[in-house]
């Protein structure tokens, strides 16, 4: 405890990681407030939204603000989608890749035409949010007038948000879009838990703290997913440059256990809806149609996991093949004077690479697949779904990475100022850490 509080105390006496962590939580305290407030022309007490799949998935990640028509409803997550559309571009439009290339100039380039790709695809999904979402009951004006409001006000709530985000990500701690998401879901947390607490009673007090000791260790586990990685030696040959020699040091190359994050399960997510929407055109004909309808309703049944356990070991393959490059890497370190012991440099040293990548990408799908379906093994044993939903998936990967990169944030400014880390022993790494280390 005393440690503890030594800790805070060197926290809180750097100055400029001190305003950080205000403005933070300043930011973050204007995002909540926004999330509260309704959108003009709606009845707040009418409101009866429960949505379900992608789109629960989304009222998780925006912290109840799509169920409660907030101005806020879209979030940060037209932002997201843009961001994703850009990045794939970069891999398949030479001029995108070009942009890419040019360093802060085209990085720039690149972010203006996120924004602006922001902006279009939040005007089509608040058209999208307004008509089929919030009920005509619920209504105070006339919905035409009601749609052209919130199409500016939810463009505007989103734009924010993107603002809100850079601010913290310059003014604040870092990492701004992702802190958003996990305020989010994190502010769902407490609820979730005393909703667990009261359906436990008090005959169910034990039962409840197994569960608490459960949560514990998923998080554990997710960690491990985390910040697992295969070190892959690199030597790097001496060389002579004026009157030093340089080089003919051992690093490593860090390959992530699970390289593709938490994009996997949000792509299969987004193809879940389609067996039902299939299966629903038939259902009245088909005996067969109207069972898989069924079986797919509801994310607890076992064909709706097997399905999403395959999908999302297909986009851990998928996602990882386009974010790490094998040949690129080995001709970085061909062109620094870097190889690999006992491999060849070139075309066998990317191989080599791919190799090792593929074998350890399956077991981190597997393991992905495994954290995405505990929500859903959790609901089976009674747990409550707003408690549930943190054993596992999107939600718990989203908070676990966002913390260990604040934590790694927290740590550098300690140890720059020469106070002692986080941690006694070894330092906090976030997802972001892949600095090869000396040998």
């Amino acid at each position: 405890m005393n440690r503890l509080i030594t800790t805070f105390k060197n926290i809180f006496a750097i100055d400029e990681l001190r305003g950080r962590i205000l403005n933070t939580l300043l930011f973050i305290t204007a995002f909540r407030l926004g999330s509260a407030i309704v959108l003009p022309g709606v009845d707040p007490n009418k409101l009866n939204l429960n949505p379900q799949g992608l789109l629960g998935l989304l009222d998780t990640f925006l912290g109840g603000a799509f169920s409660k028509a907030s101005i806020f409803a879209l979030g940060i997550m037209p932002y997201i989608s843009a961001s994703i559309a850009i990045q794939l571009l970069t891999l398949a439009l030479p001029y995108f890749q070009k942009m890419q290339k040019e360093g802060e100039s085209g990085r720039k380039r690149l972010n203006q035409i996120t924004r602006v790709l922001t902006i279009g695809v939040t005007a089509v999904q608040a058209v999208t949010y307004v008509r089929t979402t919030i009920p005509a009951e619920a209504l105070l004006i006339d919905r035409g007038l009601f749609t052209i409001s919130s199409l500016f006000i939810l463009t505007a709530g989103t734009i924010f948000c993107m603002w809100l985000g850079e601010r913290i990500t310059d003014k604040g701690i870092g990492n701004g879009i992702s802190m958003i998401i996990m305020i989010g879901i994190v502010s769902r947390l407490p609820g979730a838990i005393y909703g667990e607490a009261l359906s436990r009673g008090t005959g169910g007090s034990l039962i409840f703290v197994l569960e608490l000791v459960g949560l514990f260790f998923v998080i554990m586990g997710a960690v491990v997913l985390t910040q697992a990685v295969r070190r892959i030696p690199i030597q790097y040959a001496k060389q002579v440059i004026g009157n030093k020699v340089v080089g003919g040091q051992r690093q490593y190359l860090p390959l992530k256990l699970n390289a593709a994050g938490v994009m996997p399960i949000i792509f299969a997510q987004a193809l879940m809806f389609i067996p039902t929407y299939v299966a629903g055109l038939f259902a009245e004909k088909s005996d067969f149609a109207a069972s898989v309808q069924n079986a797919f309703q509801s994310y607890t049944t076992w064909q709706y996991n097997l399905l999403f356990s395959l999908l999302i070991i297909i986009f851990t393959f998928f996602y990882t093949a386009i974010s790490v490059n094998p040949v690129q890497i080995a001709d970085d370190m061909k062109r620094s004077g870097g190889f690999i012991p006992g491999v060849k440099p070139g075309i066998q040293t990317s191989e080599y690479i791919g190799t090792v990548l593929d074998r350890i990408t399956l077991p981190g799908a597997v393991m992905l697949a495994i954290v995405a379906i505990l929500p859903a093994i959790a609901n089976l044993l009674g747990m409550t779904s707003g408690f549930a939903q943190f054993f596992g998936g999107t939600s718990l990967l989203i908070m676990v990475g966002v913390v260990l990169d604040t934590l790694q944030q927290v740590e550098s400014y300690l140890l720059m100022r020469r106070y002692e880390g986080l941690m006694k022993s070894g330092r906090v790494q976030g997802r972001a850490n892949s600095e090869t280390v000396a040998a």
